[in-house]
C-alpha cells in the first residue's frame, strides 16, 4: 500500500485534518487518467469540508466543480439554508437544489416552492423537486 494512503487513513481516523490534507493533496488530481490521483482529489475535497475548511472549499470551487459541490453538499448536511440561497443566488444550481430538498426536508413545501420562483423559476428540475409530495 502506498505510503501517502497509509498516513493520510492514519491521520484521517484521528481527525487530524491538516495531516491527512496535506497527504492527500500531494497525490491529488482534478480529472486525472489515473484514477487513484482523481479519487484522492475527490477525497481531498472531502476532508476540506471535515475541517469546516469552507472558504477554501469556496475559493476552489470557483474553478472546480468537486470542490462546488462538495461545499454545498456540506451546507445542505449542516441546515445551512441562507449559506445555500446566497451560492444559489449567484448561480449556483447544485446549492439551488439543495436548498429545495433542505427545505422540503423540514416540511417547508411552500418554501421551497417560493424559493425556486424567486431564484430560477425556468428550472424544471428544481421546480419538479419543489412540488414533490
Amino acid at each position: 500500500m502506498e505510503t501517502w494512503l497509509v498516513a493520510a487513513r492514519a491521520a484521517e481516523a484521528r481527525c487530524d485534518w491538516d495531516a491527512a490534507i496535506s497527504a492527500v493533496s500531494a497525490v491529488a488530481e482534478c480529472y486525472s487518467a489515473d484514477h487513484n490521483r482523481h479519487n484522492a482529489h475527490l477525497w481531498h475535497m472531502d476532508l476540506l469540508a471535515k475541517a469546516r475548511r469552507l472558504d477554501e472549499l469556496a475559493t476552489r470551487g470557483e474553478s472546480d466543480v468537486h470542490a462546488r459541490r462538495r461545499l454545498d453538499r456540506f451546507l445542505y448536511e449542516d441546515g445551512r439554508d441562507r449559506d445555500l440561497r446566497q451560492r444559489a443566488l449567484h448561480g449556483d444550481k447544485t446549492a439551488l437544489y439543495f436548498l429545495v430538498r433542505l427545505l422540503r426536508q423540514r416540511g417547508e413545501q411552500a418554501a421551497a416552492q417560493q424559493v425556486v420562483t424567486e431564484i430560477d423559476g425556468t428550472d424544471e428540475y428544481a421546480l419538479d423537486l419543489a412540488r414533490q409530495p
